[in-house]
């Protein structure tokens, strides 16, 4: 048995004991991302999730897609969802968005399945699900574990399991290194189409060169902070368990207020620097489940 032959052996075996957990994440009704299918599923039908049954040769070296600008998908972005009982939001913009977190991947189980975007699913693909980014976003994923990085293409919906913020294909999975153990802990970045150069869909124009800039004499900007607020609670205990919540979501510290005269307990964050990264925030405490906080000049 060659090296080769006996790794993805292995790999087959681990995501045997791991599948059991993995299938539970999505309803059987369900397409690839947990929301119905529009049609019948092409080729043939597996009952556990898994790596193909023949892994391609170099899949782990395949290029990066190049993102590019596309319409919303018309069926994958409305503006909550369903899934087991539970409501879901979806984002508008996925303009400023990174996140730190753990990452699954999804297999055969649902290869050839419609996704939430109606898109076929295809497993090999450089493609992912998230439960709240508008269909399609392009990602930067880089596994924390390794430094491996790859860019990947969002048309489904998932993972719906609270610890984890991304559900990755097998392919993307294969070239991040982590597909022989189920999931790993990563960096997600949402990705600007074209970088400011020219667009890669065809029937748009090349972007224009931005204006000359003109010197002014005007005084200097006031620097400007921005505090969120993420809820108001009658007890401090609510207040309290928010707080931590969006801790553990953000990474950076909350806090509870209670203003004069009033019997209510503000939980916020902040303040930041700037505009770009108070919005950056609620997009990341939206995915996670929560309220959109309302963003107030400090």
């Amino acid at each position: 048995m060659t090296p080769a032959v006996s790794w993805r052996l292995l790999i087959g075996l681990a995501v045997l004991v791991l599948a059991g957990c993995r299938s539970a994440d999505r309803s059987p009704e369900a397409g690839a991302g947990g929301v119905a299918p529009a049609g019948a599923s092409a080729g043939p039908v597996w009952t556990t999730d898994g790596p193909p049954d023949v892994i391609p040769p170099g899949l782990e070296n395949q290029p990066d897609p190049i993102p590019r600008f596309e319409p919303p998908s018309a069926r994958g972005n409305p503006k909550t969802y369903q899934v087991f009982g539970k409501t879901y939001r979806t984002m508008t913009s996925s303009a400023g968005y990174f996140a730190t977190g753990r990452a699954s991947w999804y297999g055969r189980k649902f290869h050839g399945r419609s996704t939430s975007s109606g898109e076929p699913y295809d497993m090999l693909q450089l493609t992912a699900a998230h439960r709240a980014l508008p269909l399609p976003t392009w990602l930067r994923v880089t596994n924390l574990e390794n430094g491996r990085t790859t860019l990947v293409r969002v048309n489904d919906r998932g993972p719906f399991h609270s610890d984890r913020i991304i559900d990755l294909s097998f392919g993307a999975a294969y070239k991040l290194g982590f597909a022989h153990k189920g999931t790993a802990r990563v960096r997600i970045e949402a990705l600007t189409p074209g970088g400011g150069a020219r667009r890669t869909d065809g029937d748009a124009p090349a972007m224009s060169a931005p204006p000359a800039v003109v010197a002014t004499t005007a005084a200097p900007a006031v620097p400007q902070r921005f505090v969120l607020q993420a809820g108001a609670f009658s007890t401090l205990e609510a207040a309290d368990r928010l707080k931590a919540r969006l801790e553990r979501v953000t990474e950076i510290r909350a806090y509870v207020v209670r203003v004069a005269d009033e019997n209510l307990y503000r939980v916020r964050l902040g303040p930041v620097q700037s505009e770009a990264e108070a919005i950056r925030l609620r997009a990341l405490i939206t995915a996670s489940d929560l309220d959109p906080p309302m963003i107030i000049r400090d």
